[in-house]
């Protein structure tokens, strides 16, 4: 960086120095004590000495609320970035990372953190103390299991994870009640979850049920058995405001949406259950495997090569 940028620029509230070939950022950095947001994209940052010492502790540690690194070289977080406590963004995807420091929760102010891309194996449960986290994304990494604790994020609305090497989600994720969005696709689960449902598509009844509730066909209670009419007066409305559609599975606690290839929105039962969960009828697991788009269940064979054909992209 020039080494007269904050006397010629003292006011300077946001810079992007990306794709210049910075391989470290002068200390004149630490004397702009209004810039809110720094864009330092696919350089060279990441050796010693990239960063300014004391980054934390100067006026800009107090001021910046965005910081962008990446497509850089970093191996791990630095140190000095986790002194940032008023930071609300911070992007280090595409860098060669391969943990999360649990010191991470000394960020608290932080609502967006992007960390696909990198080398990462596991999630330290300290990331679940970053009370107004809003958006995490950990895709194109190889996590294996996602721990407990982060169904504690309770401001969490959307959680990338797509192309790791998931094989299943704990329970307890259905604590995340303003989640939104959670990627999958890429991940050992979603191939059981496809072999899963060609071999185990609802049933005709469920299916009958479906198409009845949803298309509204009109019916009396005196043409029909009535374990049909109780059946039928079992149908639960889908959570997915944009669905519109029923269920029955006594089985479904709750349905989150997964969005697997990018622009579909599919119920996630089966797998909100602990790795020792044999059924998707067992009182550990209360999930299910049935499927939402009620205008494909005309036949259970077809809905299920539609949901292999989406799940796949």
């Amino acid at each position: 960086l020039p080494s007269g940028l904050s006397q010629w620029f003292p006011e300077l509230e946001v810079l992007d120095v990306s794709g210049t070939g910075l391989a470290e950022l002068g200390a004149e950095l630490l004397a702009l004590p209004r810039l809110h947001t720094l864009l330092a994209k696919n350089n060279r940052l990441g050796g010693p000495g990239s960063l300014p010492k004391g980054l934390g502790q100067a006026p800009l540690g107090r001021s910046l609320r965005v910081l962008n690194f990446s497509g850089n070289r970093f191996a791990e977080l630095p140190p000095d970035l986790l002194g940032l406590r008023g930071l609300q963004s911070l992007s280090l995807g595409g860098n060669r990372l391969h943990d999360i420091p649990p010191d991470i929760q000394e960020l608290r102010s932080l609502e967006f953190l992007y960390l696909g891309g990198n080398f990462i194996t596991s999630i330290p449960p300290e990331l679940a103390n970053l009370p107004s986290l809003s958006y995490l994304v950990l895709c194109d990494n190889k996590i294996q299991s996602i721990p407990p604790q982060l169904a504690q994020l309770h401001s969490l609305r959307s959680l990338s994870l797509h192309n790791n090497l998931l094989t299943y989600l704990p329970r307890e994720i259905l604590n995340l009640v303003h989640l939104e969005e959670l990627s999958l696709r890429g991940n050992p689960l979603v191939v059981r979850f496809v072999r899963d449902l060609t071999y185990n598509p609802p049933s005709l009844l469920e299916l009958a049920g479906r198409t009845i509730k949803t298309r509204s066909v009109p019916y009396a209670h005196s043409d029909l058995p009535q374990n049909l009419v109780r059946y039928l007066s079992l149908a639960s409305n889908c959570p997915n405001p944009k669905c519109g559609g029923v269920y029955f599975d006594s089985c479904v606690r709750q349905i989150k949406f997964v969005d697997f290839c990018g622009k579909y929105r599919l119920p996630l039962m089966h797998y909100l259950c602990s790795p020792e969960c044999s059924s998707p009828c067992s009182s550990a697991s209360q999930s299910s495997t049935s499927q939402s788009e009620s205008d494909s269940e005309d036949e259970a064979s077809v809905a299920a090569r539609r949901m292999q054909k989406v799940l796949l992209g």
